[in-house]
Formats: C-alpha cells, sequence, structure tokens
C-alpha cells in the first residue's frame, strides 16, 4: 500500500518553471486572485467605456506592457533579500484601497485606475523592502499612462493643439499646390470639408506617444540621463509632427479619392500611420542624439 504524503506548496513551485525559485504557490494564488477580484471589474468596465474610445485605446496596450514588464522582474524581486517595510508598505498598500474604494464608490475612474500602482507598490515594501519598489519603478510608473486623462485638462490643451496643426497641415499642403483653405479646425480641400477631430491631433495622442517614447527607452536602457532626457523631451515636437502627417495623409486621401475614402477605412488605418511615422521619427532622433551624446546600455536583468 503506497504512503500518502502532502504536497509541499514550495517544492510545487520550484517545480513550476515560470515561477521565482522558492516562491510559495499558494500566497502567489491568493495575491493574484486578490488583485484579479479588485481590478478585473475595472479593466471590464474600461472595455466598454474609456477604452473604446479612439482617444484613450492605448490602454489596454499599456497595461499588457506594465505587467509582462513586472513579470520579466519576478526572478530579480525574489532573489533580493526579504527586507521588508510593514509601516511604509501598510501605509501604501492602505492607501491604495482606500483610493480604490473611493474611485469606485464615487465613480472617479482615474483614483480606481491609479490605486493598482499603489496596491502593488504596497505589496513590494510587505514582502520585500525598498529595493524591490526601486527595481520595479518603471513598470510602476507606466502603468500612469493608462489612466484616463481629466477632461478638462485634453479639453483645455487639446484646442490650442488642433489649431496648430490645423494652420501647418494647410500650409504644407498651399505650398505642395493643393486648394486649401482654412477656418479654425475645419479644412476646406477641392469641393471637400474636413474637420481636425481631437482623436487626429489631441493631447491624448501625444500622451500615447510619450508612453511609447519611454518604453523604447527602458527597453534600449541607456545609462545616459541627458540622452534619455532630451529624448524624452524631444518626443512632444515628434508627436505633433506625426500629428501634422496623419491629418495630411487625410486630405490627400480625401481629394484625390473623395470623401467616403477619407472617412473609412483610410481614416482608421491614419492612426496607424500616425505611431509608425511618430516611432520612426523617433529612432531617427535616437540615432542622431547618439551622434552626440554617447551612451553605454544597462545589461537587462530577467
Amino acid at each position: 500500500m503506497a504512503e500518502s504524503s502532502k504536497v509541499n506548496p514550495a517544492a510545487t513551485a520550484k517545480a513550476v518553471g515560470w515561477l521565482p525559485v522558492g516562491s510559495d504557490l499558494w500566497v502567489l494564488l491568493l495575491l493574484l486572485g486578490g488583485f484579479a477580484l479588485l481590478f478585473v471589474p475595472t479593466y471590464w468596465d474600461l472595455s466598454d467605456t474609456v477604452w473604446a474610445s479612439d482617444e484613450q485605446g492605448h490602454g489596454p496596450i499599456i497595461l499588457a506592457v506594465s505587467l509582462w514588464l513586472l513579470f520579466q522582474l519576478r526572478h530579480t524581486i525574489a532573489a533580493l533579500p526579504d527586507e521588508p517595510r510593514p509601516l511604509l508598505g501598510g501605509a501604501v498598500f492602505g492607501f491604495g484601497l482606500l483610493l480604490y474604494v473611493l474611485g469606485r464608490t464615487q465613480a472617479v475612474i482615474m483614483f480606481e485606475v491609479g490605486s493598482q500602482i499603489a496596491v502593488i507598490a504596497g505589496l513590494l515594501l510587505l514582502f520585500k523592502g525598498s529595493k524591490a519598489v526601486r527595481l520595479a519603478w518603471f513598470p510602476l510608473f507606466f502603468l500612469l499612462f493608462m489612466m484616463p486623462l481629466p477632461g478638462t485638462l485634453v479639453a483645455a490643451v487639446t484646442t490650442p493643439l488642433k489649431a496648430a496643426v490645423s494652420y501647418v497641415a494647410e500650409v504644407l499642403m498651399y505650398e505642395l499646390g493643393y486648394p486649401i483653405a482654412r477656418t479654425g479646425v475645419i479644412l476646406f480641400v477641392g469641393q471637400y470639408q474636413l474637420l481636425v477631430a481631437d482623436a487626429c491631433a489631441g493631447l491624448n495622442s501625444m500622451f500615447t506617444l510619450e508612453a511609447l517614447g519611454l518604453l523604447y527607452m527602458n527597453l534600449m536602457g541607456y545609462t545616459s540621463v541627458a540622452r534619455n532626457v532630451t529624448l524624452a523631451v524631444l518626443i512632444i515636437p515628434i508627436a505633433f509632427v506625426a500629428n501634422v502627417i496623419r491629418v495630411m495623409i487625410l486630405i490627400l486621401v480625401t481629394y484625390h479619392f473623395g470623401d467616403e475614402a477619407g472617412q473609412g477605412f483610410v481614416h482608421d488605418f491614419a492612426g496607424m500611420v500616425l505611431f509608425m511615422a511618430g516611432l520612426v521619427l523617433m529612432l531617427v532622433t535616437d540615432k542622431l542624439l547618439g551622434l552626440f551624446i554617447p551612451s553605454q546600455r544597462k545589461e537587462k536583468r530577467s
């Protein structure tokens, strides 16, 4: 008759390759389950509202990238010595829960989404200490970019941005010989009329491109602060140029192929053009910066 034996959770965790060696499987499952219980309803609500819009469609990508970056750090964080900060960790974790409850009950989506940063940071402090938070600072910081921006801020910044993008696009298209005129953010080209919408030249597109640039710098791992800061600042005019390119493409398509083509598939595809143009301009700018500010790259830890 075979002898019965109890399963050792720690030994089970070691047997699963994607788990850090020595981690307690049941504690980890409990933490992940609690996190999912809190925030999966939030993500579900976002998918039906904010994330369904053109302006905030980048939210799921930001979340996925942040979780992937945290997952990549799992072994390094597990290898850190256990130096828990119970008072600080408890305070940060409690603040995150309070922020979540306030955001959830009062329908303040910024509080609800932002609370996950404090919850994760608090757990890291409670289990591993300050070194773990310093190690995971970028994924936690990157989560800020999935927070919906306040409507008043978006409205205040988007209006002058749209006007500037419309003006530059009009000037460039006129110099290229196209019959174009402008009234505010409405462009007239030939027999067609185009309204430069928020999604075409707003703050949210700049916000998304800035997130893309910061992710690029993190993946490149440059050690030069000057190079990183310069590139981060230059992403703002790069995003503006990318927006101008997007609007010009829509003008060209509408003028040559009609309003239906400009407002159909090509209009949606122009959003992809925005990010492709931003990425290309960012890579070119980075290469040029490398000629003046050379920098070594950090070794990536996994």
